[in-house]
């Protein structure tokens, strides 16, 4: 990531979230007006990228999710346990501010996302997305991830995988 420096660490809800934009208004909406109450509710996880005035360059959240075994791809699921499902974290949004896009920032973010889902102490086999669109998708696809057997925007990369790159 050339450029400014960034620190990803975990929003404080006492951050200024209002000057974040980045072009699209429902993760900007996200940020600045549901955000709080996921964290509060446990249902999320927010992390953010601050530059260095403290402004916020971007962020991402993380949940706990499953996967059906049967929506993998043959090839995948034949490697697996045969439950009906196997434990994944969600990348649930992955946002980067208009001011400090082409930066790599996109590129960190999904990295951190990546060590943090594969530190955590709860087993997860997978770090799991659903693009928004088909531009997001070859954002992901690029960084290594699967499309799911039953549609091309929901994509996943085994957190194995990931450990050894």
């Amino acid at each position: 990531m050339s450029g400014a420096p960034f620190r990803i660490a975990l929003l404080d809800t006492a951050q200024d979230r209002t000057a974040f934009n980045c072009d699209s208004e429902p993760l900007n909406r996200y940020l600045r007006e549901q955000v709080t109450q996921d964290i509060r509710r446990r249902v999320a996880a927010c992390f953010v990228a601050l530059a260095g005035n403290q402004r916020i360059a971007g962020y991402y959240t993380l949940a706990s999710a499953s996967l059906l075994l049967a929506d993998l791809p043959a090839s995948v699921a034949k490697k697996l346990p045969r439950y009906p499902t196997v434990s994944a974290v969600r990348l649930g949004r992955l946002a980067v501010d208009r001011a400090f896009k082409g930066q790599g920032l996109g590129g960190a973010l999904l990295a951190d996302a990546l060590e943090r889902a594969i530190r955590s102490e709860i087993a997860a086999y997978a770090l799991v997305v659903d693009a928004k669109d088909e531009t997001a998708a070859t954002f992901y696809r690029h960084h290594g991830f699967i499309a799911l057997s039953d549609t091309s925007l929901t994509l996943f990369l085994p957190l194995a995988t990931a450990q050894r790159a």
